[in-house]
Order: C-alpha cells, then structure tokens, then sequence
C-alpha cells in the first residue's frame, strides 16, 4: 500500500513534539472514535467516530515527517477503525518510524481478533486496557491506570506471550 491508499482519518488533534505519550519527543496523533466509553475518561470528546478534522495518510505522514520524531496514535481509541490504522502504522514503520498504540482493548482481546492483531502487528508498542478510574495513579509512566500494560509488540507475538515493558 502507498500514500495513495484512499483513507481518511478522523484527527482530533496532533501533538507536535510531546513527551507524554512515550519516551522522547513524539509527534502524536489523536483519531476520533472509541465506543470503550471509560468512566473518567480524560478525553471523552474524543468518543464521536465523526469529530475533529478529516485528514489523509498523506496529510498526516507530512506532518510526521515534518517534526521527525517517533508517533504515538491514542484518541479515541485507533483500533476502532483497524485497517486504516494498520495503513498508518504501515507507512510509518516503512519510514522508519517507531509507533505506539493507546487502545481500551486488551491485549488478549487483539490477539483474538484477526483485524486487531493484523493492525497491530508492525506497531512497536500497545499500551492496553481501559482506563479504570478507580485504578488510576498519576504516577504511573505512559498509563493512566495501572491495568493498562506497556507491551512489546514484536516480542509479545513472536513469543505468543505478552512481553511488557517497564
């Protein structure tokens, strides 16, 4: 697949040169849509699939491209729309891109999943599970609750056995 792939994207935001999304500086890009619908959700303006502005792969990889760090897609939840998600993936690992993925899905419930698994399986790291208001810790690095697990993609379905990172 190119850039001329025939996706549109649901961006509800992107955050130029942020660091809490990830180690580094990051370019992330919130898409539109999560029917999760966590209780204390930080982000529930995010949960309309039509809101934000309607953008291309092409116009977002400009923009990546333009900042030259890694991506984080977070929302939303990107996995509500798994084949455009995996385009976007696609392109950006294909550019040498490393790409995170925030999702209300757990793990287990990718890996059963054929669309899912398929969408995820060039990301570098899923950071699973819904945000759990009653376990929430601020202090938690790149998670909002402490359900939710920082995963190695690559290791985790090499080994059929989540690898998580610390």
């Amino acid at each position: 697949m190119g850039l001329n792939e025939s996706f549109n994207y649901n961006v509800l935001a992107i955050m130029r040169g942020t660091t809490v999304d990830g180690p580094g500086f990051r370019t992330s890009i919130y898409l539109a849509g999560c029917n999760h619908a966590c209780p204390g959700c930080h982000n529930p303006q995010s949960w309309n699939p039509e809101g934000g502005e309607i953008m291309t792969a092409e116009d977002i990889i400009k923009i990546v491209d333009e900042e030259d760090f890694n991506v984080t897609l977070s929302g939303g939840d990107p996995l509500m729309h798994p084949e455009s998600t995996k385009h976007l993936i696609d392109l950006l690992t294909q550019k040498g891109r490393e790409v995170w993925v925030y999702t209300g899905f757990t793990w287990e419930q990718i890996i059963s999943n054929d669309k899912l698994r398929n969408a995820i399986q060039n990301a570098t790291v899923v950071v699973d599970g819904p945000f759990i208001d009653k376990l929430k810790n601020p202090d938690l690095l790149f998670r909002g609750s402490s359900n939710q697990r920082i995963i190695d993609v690559a290791a985790s379905l090499s080994s059929e056995k989540i690898v998580i990172i610390d």
